[in-house]
């Protein structure tokens, strides 16, 4: 219900929005919107692959769900500097394997300057090198950003407002952007409340662009199991432990550094990303992936490669590991390790279409000491698995 309260709520918010345009003089509105129709298929039953925040994902039978959306943008024109901006997108993602409707952007920007403008309601968090087109793929010369990377903070968007500064000097454009809010995602076991605060520098000279960013904030983690299993360590004597295992209000931080190139029909694109969280039980992570395409009339194949390590402890020392409290600590413990593995893609992009683009993409995904990122695994589960996609991305 909550899903679809949201999604009538953006209808309401864009209709809101072309009303607002229509009463003031000379306003205007414009309305686009942008989409992807995939095909996910891997080669086991074994172990499902989805996307970051997805209850469930594809095996041997192609589904539709891991890598198709839906997205509609409406912008209204209110004033000379006011504007009012918001975008529903459908995908599959959160508790339920079934599309939903979500309210992903709906805020006012006002230009203060011709450098500087503000924006203020549920913006987009300048976490990743990609965070404001992540689900626009045909932004993207990949048919899905890199799963070791873009899972390390699962937050797409937050409630609040930024700052942004944007100037040219001679051939360098610098772009400046700090936003401060508040942050909910729901996984199908974790809820995650964040206040946090995100910000970048971007340079753009010719071909090359250059990104550092950085964001930290207070995150929550409610798990109701991992809470049973903190109460039955305070039961037993171990309430100290369980206060240093405790994630409730804990410091977070991410910081990353990002690279594209577009030189000479050569494509490139990097980024590296380091996170840190104030308990064992979400583990410190170094992330990186690297991209190179070449482009040839239309067509642009690439190659990707990508991987996570964990930086922090698998495993809690002071947990006992025999007698009656075995269970417990080997339950803790699988949460004090991170799911690790990398990945090798080869992919075509085909741009068949001025606002339309084929792409067909194959991974090699190698989990390590575990079942990496795939859901509900089979007993033996270990891969590697090859996982094929298809799709279109087109916009409108």
């Amino acid at each position: 219900m909550r899903k679809k309260t949201v999604g009538i709520a953006t209808l309401a918010v864009l209709g809101a929005m072309a009303g607002a345009a229509q009463a003031q003089e000379g306003g205007a509105i414009t309305i686009s919107g942008f989409g992807t129709a995939a095909v996910t298929r891997s080669n086991t039953d074994d172990g499902q692959f989805a996307r970051v925040n997805q209850a469930a994902g594809a095996g041997k039978d192609a589904r539709t769900g891991v890598d198709s959306n839906f997205g509609i943008q409406a912008t209204a024109k209110l004033s000379g500097d006011l504007s009012l901006t918001a975008q529903g997108l459908a995908r599959k993602y959160g508790q339920r394997d079934q599309y939903d409707a979500e309210l992903a952007w709906a805020f006012l920007k006002y230009k203060v300057s011709d450098d500087f403008s503000v924006r203020l309601g549920r913006i987009g968090l300048p976490i990743y090198m990609i965070s404001d087109v992540v689900n626009v793929g045909y932004a993207n010369t990949m048919l899905r950003p890199p799963t070791e990377m873009y899972r390390q903070v699962p937050l797409d968007f937050a409630n609040g407002g930024d700052l942004m500064y944007q100037h040219s000097f001679g051939d360098t454009t610098v772009t400046a952007q700090i936003a401060m809010g508040t942050a909910k995602n729901i996984t199908p076991t974790v809820t995650v409340n964040s206040g946090l605060v995100a910000s970048q520098l971007l340079l753009e000279n010719g071909p090359f662009t250059y990104r550092v960013a950085h964001s930290f904030g207070n995150v929550s983690f409610h798990n109701p199991d991992f809470d049973a299993l903190l109460g039955v360590l305070r039961q037993a004597g171990l309430g100290t432990v369980a206060s240093e295992l405790d994630s409730i209000d804990r410091r977070s931080s991410f910081t990353s550094v990002g690279l594209t190139m577009d030189y000479a029909n050569v494509l490139a694109q990097a980024e590296y990303g380091k996170r840190k969280v104030d308990t064992p039980v979400v583990p410190n992570t170094s992330s990186w992936y690297i991209m190179l395409g070449y482009r040839w009339n239309k067509f642009v194949p690439f190659y990707m490669h990508g991987d996570v390590k964990q930086n922090s402890v698998r495993g809690i020392a002071a947990l006992p590991d025999s007698g009656p409290l075995a269970p417990v600590s080997a339950a803790v413990n699988s949460l004090a390790r991170s799911p690790l593995q990398s990945t090798d893609a080869v992919g075509l992009r085909w741009d068949f279409h001025k606002s339309a683009a084929f792409k067909v993409q194959i991974d090699r995904v190698k989990p390590r000491d575990g079942a990496g990122f795939f859901l509900n695994t089979k007993p033996g589960f270990s891969g590697p698995v090859t996982v094929y996609a298809a799709a279109v991305d087109f916009l409108y």
